[in-house]
């Protein structure tokens, strides 16, 4: 299978009509679309550990959450730390595929993956906005009981929260997802999970009549690499696929 043929795969599953207008995700860099793919590292974040480890270990092909590219970019030198990976990465023949809100809204992404790895039930999509998935817990829970759990379940350092409310009805959007909290009132959720929230949010949860909880950016957004492993081993299974760890943040 070649680089090109990879990416109109992937993109059958994670259709760009599902990309924001504003996001910029698709393929990243390739010195060669016809080249064949035959070693696949996949990460939420093309850091440059990510790129130093592809180009170090062999691999021809990066596929990605995060685009590698975000801005445009009106020069290529090293004297800026994304055209620097982008020289690395062509020199060495490693190619880049990004799929972001795409990946977000689509069946089996990031929300779908992240609903179900906190177990809700009866999951659908927000009517008015394709990245939320709303779900249910199949037993009441406490609120500190369940930040808890999130935290477990995430493997999270650290998990934030507020609000007073009993926890059954769930809203999900992985990353930053304080600008859909209110689809989660107007849904009648009384939880949203996200990754990150703002403080001025976080601290009118109560009066709000929401419990928000914060798990991460990375991590509620990470386990989606998994469904990106079996999606390309499902394509082709004699491509080899390997999830790099690109979480750079420390916490104490």
């Amino acid at each position: 299978m070649t680089f090109n043929e990879l990416y109109n795969s992937l993109n059958n599953s994670y259709s760009r009509e599902l990309s924001c207008d504003w996001d910029n995700d698709g393929i990243m860099c390739a010195d060669d679309l016809e080249r064949e793919v035959k070693r696949v590292l996949i990460a939420l974040d093309v850091t440059m550990d990510t790129v130093k480890h592809a180009c170090e270990n062999g691999y021809d092909t990066i596929v990605s959450h995060h685009p590698l590219v975000f801005r445009s970019q009106k020069a290529l030198t090293p004297l800026s730390y994304t055209q620097e990976k982008l020289i690395k990465l062509v020199k060495n023949g490693v190619g880049v595929m990004s799929f972001h809100t795409r990946l977000d809204a689509a069946e089996g992404g990031v929300n779908d993956v992240l609903a179900s790895r906190l177990g809700l039930v009866n999951v659908m999509v927000d009517s008015t906005e394709p990245i939320g998935r709303i779900g249910n817990l199949s037993n009441y829970a406490d609120i500190d009981e369940f930040a808890k759990t999130v935290k477990d379940l995430l493997g999270s350092p650290t998990v934030l929260y507020s609000g007073n409310k009993t926890v059954k009805k769930i809203y999900v959007v992985g990353g930053d997802g304080k600008d859909l909290i209110d689809n989660a009132i107007a849904n009648g959720c009384d939880t949203i999970v996200t990754g990150r929230a703002s403080y001025n949010t976080s601290i009118d949860a109560i009066d709000m009549g929401i419990n928000i909880v914060e798990a991460g950016h990375f991590y509620t957004e990470n386990p989606v690499c998994q469904a990106i492993k079996a999606k390309i081993n499902e394509i082709d299974s004699c491509i080899e696929t390997t999830i790099f760890n690109s979480n750079s943040i420390k916490s104490v």
